[in-house]
């Protein structure tokens, strides 16, 4: 069989706070909405903003993530897949259908006062690693900015 590929890279903000609920087998799910946009000239040469709604679906410790740090406005880089869901409607018995993206990588980019810490979470690695934002906050001395350095400290 050929090789394929489904991948779906996506940055823009959130659109409502995230829904979070567990599966009956006690996992943890989270689905929101980002809004990406596009801006085109339209036949007047005038530019236009076109926005994209996408329903995105993360599982377990991405999920813990998106229940902490994610709210409605937070800016979000997200990697994962598309993939598209079909049921029966239980009322009109229509078929209906819903295409998501799984994600696989988060990162939260909306500073602290927009209500993240810098979390960065890869849920494509085999362990739950995570690091956060450890720099002092802004207006703190630093050490390297108040030091006086001179040609001669430079070794080359």
């Amino acid at each position: 069989m050929a090789k394929s590929v489904n991948k779906v890279i996506l940055l823009g903000n959130v659109g409502k706070d995230p829904e979070i609920r567990s599966t009956p087998g006690g996992a943890m799910v989270a689905n929101l909405t980002l809004a990406t946009s596009d801006r085109q000239k339209d036949a007047q040469g005038n530019w236009q903003d076109r926005t994209e709604w996408h329903n995105l679906v993360a599982f377990n410790r991405t999920a813990e993530i998106i229940r902490d740090y994610v709210k409605k406005g937070s800016k979000l880089y997200v990697e994962g897949k598309i993939q598209t869901r079909s049921w029966e409607d239980k009322d009109t018995h229509a078929k209906r259908y819903r295409t998501e993206i799984i994600i696989n990588d988060l990162s939260l980019l909306s500073g602290r006062d927009e209500g993240s810490g810098g979390y960065t979470k890869s849920s494509s690695t085999s362990s739950s690693t995570a690091s956060f934002d450890q720099r002092p906050p802004a207006g703190a001395d630093d050490y390297g900015q108040s030091a006086e350095i001179s040609d001669e400290d430079i070794p080359f």
